[in-house]
């Protein structure tokens, strides 16, 4: 009990300003939709009329939860329930790696296997890490509800969803760090598990069935097969049903034990999916250290390309859906309008659609910087700078290859948009795109410089806080009109003043700010590379 207690609180030091941030992050995020939904749709009339167009146009269901009723926080749980699950998965999710898989690639989990605490006690002690950090969010989350008037056991079932859903993704987490061989890939495929049950559970509730009042519509068998779809079948604040959210907490336990059990049939260092054997010599497209950054860019990028494709068709193809939105619900109108200078519905929701765009390629930006922090703290950036290759040069290619990562994933988005307004035979939405995507491209390029900056001074804390800018500037941008946060603080996020197609102009708004943010933030961590030594994990 000594040693497992005293690795919890190694970890606990380790981990406590990440956790918080995750943690008062989805508070934030619970506390705002609390108040924002409430004001923007503050009458049960425009919320029934909200839900009857979501029946008639299930595809709105991939990017939303589950409709149960037009209580006030049964819509609001609606609105953000997916939301309120994803947050503490992603936290689990990179929890559950950096303890495991993470620890072991660096070389911290041998010398503490080869003490009494064996190679179980720290993977235990993860568990019960992630446990505490997700109770706590699930505490906090129901103590949000109940701060707002919501009823009691609406408010614990909403709170016991939102941790029961990190622990599932904690789970394949864990799964994922004895499967794959380096944390890399851990992290990549338990992300990618995430994201497809996401749009498994979307997709689930997009196929169900409505119900006669066009109020609640009934999921498909597809949405059971994903833990987003058992947490919002909970249906807090209108059924109540909690066995939903135990099969979140089952399939915790069978992953973790399945994770347990696999890590005492191999060896430390090893992996379940065996290494990919490499080249006796490499290509020679791989003579220069711009090639080698590309290479290790290349597979994320055509993940975050394909998702942006996907969004970009949806963001033109929807032209009649927004027309019928706007007109039965003039609350929507407004909401999308405040996202794009007062444009028509249509071109609001491009613009809509391409700042999710612009959150993918921002991540494809950050993701390109953070290899630099890995290869770092891995040691393979020293044989690379042994070479006459320069410090500054080297930190350029990332730059340069994350930001060729950005335009080509908003490219993406546009042949996306392409295709989808050539069904619609409307030329002018394809202009619109155009336009929001070169946009979004500007306000990337922010979070690609912010993270070669935060590189630059302080490298240990790239990678966190590099996801985190990102992510509290898509609460922001994304969700600030929805969750009626003020104008100044949405306009805090790039993706809220990047220019945008408004009627037949384009409105810029600070695209100027923006690009001389890029500007100096790219020389800056040019700059600061320049005397800056090397730093190892730790």
């Amino acid at each position: 009990m000594s040693r497992l207690s005293t690795l919890l609180g190694q970890r606990l030091r380790r981990d406590w300003l990440q956790l918080t941030l995750w943690i008062f992050g989805t508070l934030a995020l619970a506390f705002a939709g609390l108040s924002g939904a409430a004001n923007t749709y503050g009458t049960e009339q425009e919320r029934t009329a909200l839900l009857a167009t979501v029946m008639a146009n299930p595809v709105i269901l991939l990017f939303r939860g589950l409709p149960s009723g037009p209580g006030e926080q049964a819509f609001i749980v609606f609105l953000l329930m997916p939301f309120l699950v994803m947050m503490p998965a992603f936290m689990s999710t990179f929890l559950a790696v950096r303890h495991t898989r993470g620890d072991e690639e660096a070389g911290r989990l041998e010398p503490v296997a080869a003490t009494t605490a064996g190679r179980a006690v720290p993977t235990v002690a993860t568990i019960v890490h992630g446990v505490l950090a997700n109770v706590v969010l699930g505490v906090l989350v129901a103590a949000a509800f109940l701060a707002g008037g919501s009823p009691a056991e609406g408010s614990w079932l909403a709170g016991f969803t939102a941790a029961c859903g990190g622990l599932t993704y904690l789970g394949v987490a864990l799964l994922a760090a004895q499967l794959m061989r380096t944390s890399r890939g851990a992290n990549s495929l338990a992300v990618w598990v995430l994201v497809v049950t996401y749009f498994i559970a979307g997709i689930g509730n997009a196929l169900g069935t409505p119900s006669d009042d066009l109020t609640h519509m009934q999921s498909s068998w597809l949405t059971w097969l994903s833990p987003f779809g058992w947490a919002e079948n909970t249906r807090a604040f209108d059924e109540n049903l909690w066995w939903p959210a135990f099969l979140c907490l089952a399939a915790f336990v069978v992953l973790a034990g399945v994770a347990l059990a696999l890590q005492t049939v191999r060896d430390l260092g090893a992996s379940i999916v065996p290494e990919r054997r490499g080249r006796a010599a490499a290509r020679a497209t791989l003579s220069t250290p711009t090639a080698l950054v590309t290479r290790l860019a290349t597979g994320s990028t055509i993940g975050w390309m394909a998702g942006a494709f996907f969004a970009g068709a949806l963001s033109t193809s929807l032209g009649a859906v927004v027309n019928e939105m706007g007109s039965d619900n003039p609350a929507v109108a407004d909401m999308l309008k405040a996202l794009s200078a007062e444009a028509d519905l249509e071109q609001a929701v491009i613009v809509v659609f391409f700042t999710m765009v612009g959150l993918l390629a921002a991540c494809a930006g950050v993701q390109t910087v953070a290899r630099a922090r890995q290869e770092e703290a891995h040691g393979t950036a020293e044989p690379v700078l042994a070479t006459p290759v320069q410090r500054v040069r080297w930190l350029a290619d990332y730059v340069v290859v994350g930001f060729i990562a950005i335009v080509l994933t908003c490219a993406a988005a546009f042949v996306g948009a392409w295709a989808g307004a050539a069904n619609l035979d409307n030329g002018a939405l394809t202009g619109d795109a155009f336009v929001a995507a070169w946009g979004q491209v500007i306000a990337a390029s922010v979070f690609l410089v912010l993270t070669a900056l935060v590189f630059a001074i302080a490298p240990r804390w790239t990678i966190p806080l590099g996801w985190t800018l990102v992510t509290a500037a898509i609460v922001f941008g994304l969700f600030g009109p929805l969750l009626g946060l003020p104008e100044w603080v949405t306009n805090l996020s790039p993706f809220s003043v990047a220019p945008v197609p408004s009627g037949s102009d384009v409105d810029l708004r600070g695209m100027w700010w923006l690009v001389l943010a890029v500007g100096v933030g790219a020389a800056a961590s040019l700059t600061l590379m320049r005397r800056r030594e090397l730093a190892s994990a730790g």
